[in-house]
């Protein structure tokens, strides 16, 4: 979607995850002592949690010029971290016989119905961008700054899953992306392959033009066999059996 650096600063998920992140730590700072987390353990899981579901979305759209593979990768790693972080205050919940609000509660439904602003910076990206997650906090600063854990707790749940449903959606994108260009590396990967199979004088593959190159069935009943597969895998699947020397 944005190609250098800097273009997750656009992303709703990551300006959510930095939200997300800020209030994992506040809620650590205020919630957890002595008593509940003697050695600290919790305090640096959940914190770490939050650090990595943000900080992964930023590292995933950097690496896209190079690897969209990379890209997705990452992608997931932030989807995981915050799936984890997500458990640790349901379990904060049930450890007190509590459950999450239910979806259709006015509570948690006045928490989805926040929406946030679009970003509009100007020249000094950085800077406007931390104004924005600031702004877009202060959205949810009634339920995030409130003193009761609980209400603490299920609005950072809902959070959570609205991040996790978006990093769903990049996913698909970068999927769709990942087949048709690839990124670099990929594209790279496959300029050697098809010189390897134009000195190895490969067939053209008959679906889509380009040289076919060596590969071994991986698995079914002609596994550890060998066949021409097109180039231009996975955009063409194209295949052809190799003739045995006579």
């Amino acid at each position: 979607m944005f190609g250098g650096t800097g273009g997750y600063f656009w992303l709703d998920s990551w300006v959510l995850a930095n939200v997300v992140q800020l209030g994992t730590k506040q809620f650590c700072r205020q919630f957890l002592d002595r008593k509940n987390d003697p050695c600290g353990r919790q305090f640096d899981q959940m914190t770490q949690a939050g650090r990595s579901g943000c900080a992964n979305i930023a590292e995933g759209s950097a690496r896209r010029a190079t690897s969209r593979e990379t890209e997705m990768k990452l992608t997931d790693v932030s989807r995981s971290s915050l799936a984890e972080l997500s458990g640790d205050f349901l379990h904060w919940l049930l450890d007190q016989d509590k459950v999450p609000w239910g979806k259709n509660t006015p509570e948690a439904r006045a928490v989805y119905a926040v929406r946030l602003d679009r970003p509009e910076y100007g020249e000094d990206v950085v800077h406007d961008a931390c104004v924005h997650i600031l702004a877009q906090k202060k959205k949810f600063a009634k339920w995030l700054d409130s003193g009761n854990d609980e209400t603490r707790a299920n609005v950072l749940l809902i959070l959570i899953a609205r991040v996790i449903n978006m990093l769903n959606h990049q996913l698909e994108a970068q999927g769709e992306s990942f087949k048709k260009e690839g990124g670099f590396r990929e594209k790279l990967t496959g300029l050697r392959v098809e010189a390897r199979a134009e000195q190895e004088a490969a067939p053209v593959c008959t679906e889509c033009g380009k040289p076919m190159t060596r590969r071994k069935a991986k698995t079914g009943r002609h596994a550890g066999s060998e066949f021409w597969g097109c180039t231009g895998y996975p955009a063409c699947k194209g295949v052809k059996e190799m003739e045995e020397p006579s």
